[in-house]
């Protein structure tokens, strides 16, 4: 595994992130989890022309291996361009740096993450055990991290559903195959559920709005899930909930967006909620 994680491009993290749509968004916490696997988001970004912007320069980003200088370069360019005002971050130095690197990494480490979790499933009936592996380019490691370091269980596991990394803002840890063979020849095997560290589930409050919500301990809010697994429910919720207020165009788009990923119902009930009809 590479020390800069995320810095070398492959096929499958490429055509991750060109596979979604691009949604706008008020807030980060508006789309949580796996609906990040089918849209493109950065919290504040409401324009249609800002967004497809902000995901050129990540693109770019991946297909290039560019360093993350380079991308904040661009993204102070496309802010200047377009002339994006109200988002956090925007009033410091330190702020915009931060509010760079959050989406840079975001999308790096889900982008890279989605397609190894395609390439380990593409040989998991040769390699079918996967094993979590804390990054040593981690600067401030969490615990529960560093405690996961060298679990193994099935690559079907239920865990993995909720734990397969990146695990939070910033988190470099990745999973390696291994065979059956693998385990023999160096004296491993299947670790115990009772055995797993920090394997519950906690109940924390967001600061902003009071509202509780429930996660596995160590895991950060949103990121309980395996990219490149997805899902499409929470995504459908955010649309019908937010869409009503959008363009007719960005509402045929979508709805056109995820047409082969929904069964025709749902598709006419989201339709409905956006005020389109489809035949």
């Amino acid at each position: 595994m590479p020390v800069n994680y995320g810095s070398l491009p492959f096929a499958e993290a490429l055509a991750f992130l060109r596979a979604k749509l691009n949604l706008p968004t008020q807030r980060w916490d508006d789309l949580l989890g796996a609906a990040h696997d089918l849209a493109f988001v950065v919290a504040g970004a409401m324009q249609a022309d800002l967004l497809a912007d902000l995901r050129a320069a990540v693109d770019r980003a991946i297909a290039d291996g560019t360093t993350f200088e380079t991308f904040r370069k661009d993204f102070e360019q496309v802010v200047a361009d377009r002339g994006w005002t109200g988002w956090t971050g925007e009033d410091s130095k330190s702020g915009r740096a931060w509010r760079a690197r959050t989406i840079y990494d975001t999308n790096l480490f889900t982008s890279y993450a989605a397609g190894r979790h395609r390439q380990m499933q593409e040989v998991a009936e040769r390699r079918p055990y996967w094993r979590y592996r804390h990054s040593p380019a981690s600067v401030v490691p969490r615990a529960e991290h560093l405690a996961w370091d060298g679990i193994i269980l099935r690559h079907d596991d239920p865990w993995w559903g909720t734990h397969y990394p990146p695990c939070g803002w910033g988190c470099k840890c990745f999973v390696e195959t291994l065979a059956e063979r693998d385990l023999k020849k160096q004296g491993l095997s299947v670790t115990p559920t009772a055995a797993i560290p920090y394997n519950r589930t906690v109940t924390r409050v967001n600061p902003a709005t009071g509202e509780e919500y429930t996660v596995p301990e160590g895991v950060d809010r949103g990121w309980d899930y395996a990219p490149g697994a997805n899902a499409t429910a929470p995504l459908v919720a955010l649309i019908t909930q937010k869409g009503s207020g959008w363009p007719g165009s960005l509402s045929a788009s979508v709805l056109e967006f995820l047409r082969p990923h929904l069964p025709v119902e749902m598709l006419r009930e989201l339709a409905a909620a956006l005020g389109l009809t489809i035949s």
